[in-house]
């Protein structure tokens, strides 16, 4: 033992304990849950707000997954891209017709790696760097929720989704999107009014390009 080993600070139990437990409950908050019905549950993983992560309410995850569903098809692909919460409503297996479709989530968040070959990882500011295997208008449905409430995110979002899609989209972002929505994607604002699990502060809506139930809600 040299001389300096004297003056390294040592941990009393208690605060070892405090400490070790602290990080057992870190662990537990960013890791998804390892049973599988647990694990698809909406919220799952938690929010990151660093990541500009916000949650669907359980009602609005489940109403957006029977319309992505719906519009999809027996045997529909989905992609979720940004909108974990509704790939997880689909993956739960509660909603009518849910094994009938085909999801993938499109996240930055490396915790949804867990979701297997479902998880694409995605940056949107190289929104056409996408795995090798994910080919162009192989989608019957996108369904995205873009990070940041700017117009360079859309932007740039909205090549992603013109990339995946066969032609149907559902867009879910802030109201005052709309134009910038209509002139990038040729979207209608919808009447349905989406909620988080927690209020956000600027006025959040759908929009779709199709005929959408969610246009009369």
């Amino acid at each position: 033992m040299s001389d300096g080993d004297d003056d390294v600070p040592t941990l009393s139990a208690h605060t070892l304990a405090a400490l070790q437990e602290f990080y057992k409950e870190t662990e537990a908050s960013t890791e998804p849950a390892e049973n599988t019905a647990e694990q698809f549950t909406v919220g799952a993983v938690t929010e990151d707000w660093g990541m500009s992560q916000f949650w669907y309410s359980d009602d609005t995850a489940t109403r957006l997954a029977e319309e992505v569903i719906r519009e999809a098809g027996e045997g529909g692909r989905i992609a979720c891209v940004s909108a974990p919460s509704v790939y997880q409503k689909l993956k739960q297996g509660v909603v009518d017709g849910s094994d009938r479709v085909s999801a993938v989530v499109l996240e930055y968040d490396r915790r949804f790696a867990a979701y297997g070959d479902d998880f694409i990882f995605y940056d949107y500011n190289e929104p056409l760097c996408l795995r090798g295997d994910v080919e162009p208008q192989s989608y019957d449905i996108v369904l995205a929720d873009p990070p940041y409430l700017a117009e360079e995110c859309l932007r740039k979002v909205a090549q992603t989704i013109k990339y995946l899609s066969k032609g149907k989209v559902l867009l879910c972002t802030g109201a005052i999107m709309e134009n910038i929505a209509k002139e990038l994607l040729d979207l209608k604002m919808c009447s349905f009014l989406p909620k988080h699990n927690r209020n956000l502060s600027n006025e959040f809506r759908c929009f779709v390009n199709y005929p959408s139930r969610l246009l009369s809600l």
